[in-house]
């Protein structure tokens, strides 16, 4: 193997990304392109570096990732998660800080189910008296 990477998934909601690191200048690639174009929010920017951010291993790794599902946000989320998950690979003395800032635990909310006799998941049909 002529480098080293190191893997993570991450999910949020129905979103999925796979996450790879790699030694090199601190570039985040995602689906093929820069990350500007697929996340143009710099918020959602700073969400997926914030693994980085908090290890202060931004410029040691590039990072590839492929998402899928989910909208703008989720997708952002995941990559989140990958990304911690991928730098635990990476060194397992980074666990502690990144648990500490939250960045380790799955999301778990989700989409509520829509129920049968109701409008939405929650939400009645209007009562009618007669």
């Amino acid at each position: 193997m002529a480098t080293s990477q190191y893997y993570g998934t991450g999910r949020r909601k129905t979103a999925t990304a796979r996450v790879f690191l790699r030694p090199g200048k601190g570039t985040v690639t995602v689906n093929y392109k820069p990350i500007e174009t697929c996340f143009p929010g710099e918020t959602h920017r700073l969400v997926i570096r914030q693994a980085l951010v908090v290890t202060e291993t931004g410029e040691r790794f590039d990072v590839i990732a492929t998402t899928a599902g989910g909208g703008i946000a989720s997708q952002a989320g995941a990559l989140r998660l990958g990304i911690a998950r991928a730098l635990v690979r990476y060194d397992g003395e980074l666990r502690s800080p990144l648990r500490k800032a939250g960045l380790l635990t799955r999301d778990p909310r989700a989409k509520e189910r829509k129920k049968y006799g109701m409008a939405g998941a929650r939400k009645r049909f209007q009562f009618s008296k007669r």
